[in-house]
């Protein structure tokens, strides 16, 4: 087999960034939904999910440091992050009133907004993706770009 080349290096630690992403999402959501804690849903995901193969298909492979940064501070920050969030939603709508996929998923983008290594942009652009995943054909991937919008700016206005 071929030595893999450099763009396709780049193309699979991009694939496992984003896998590391819905990871984080689907692992927030199950700490909420089933009161678990994160070192119990850490290692269920490393040891189950990552590139695990079913009759469905295969898993991706996900990069597991992003994983565990995004969901420890989520936990970590998770105060910081929801204040984040509500003032980006109509005051009618705290976040303890939407979909708990997103709240995972604003919990998880709110994450790596904080971390502040990756554009703000990209992150955005990520979760919009996240978000379709969960919701195909949906509103919400509008939705959900609008509130990081507005969580980017206030994490990290230097970069608008």
């Amino acid at each position: 087999m071929a030595e893999p080349t450099p763009e396709d290096r780049r193309l699979l630690k991009r694939r496992m960034k984003s896998a590391a992403r819905l990871y984080a999402v689907q692992a927030l959501f199950q700490m909420e939904a089933m009161g678990q804690g994160v070192d119990k849903v850490r290692a269920e995901f490393e040891t189950h999910r990552f590139g695990m193969v079913t009759d469905e298909g295969e898993f991706a492979e996900g990069d597991v440091d992003l994983f565990r940064s995004l969901i420890e501070r989520a936990v970590e920050r998770q105060a910081r992050i929801d204040q984040m969030t509500d003032r980006a939603l109509v005051t009618k709508w705290p976040i303890d009133r939407i979909d708990p996929t997103l709240r995972a998923l604003f919990r998880a983008a709110g994450a790596e907004l904080l971390i502040g290594s990756t554009p703000p942009k990209v992150v955005i652009n990520e979760f919009v993706e996240v978000a379709r995943a969960f919701f195909p054909g949906g509103k919400e991937a509008g939705f959900v770009n609008g509130v990081l919008d507005h969580m980017a700016r206030a994490a990290r206005p230097e970069a608008f």
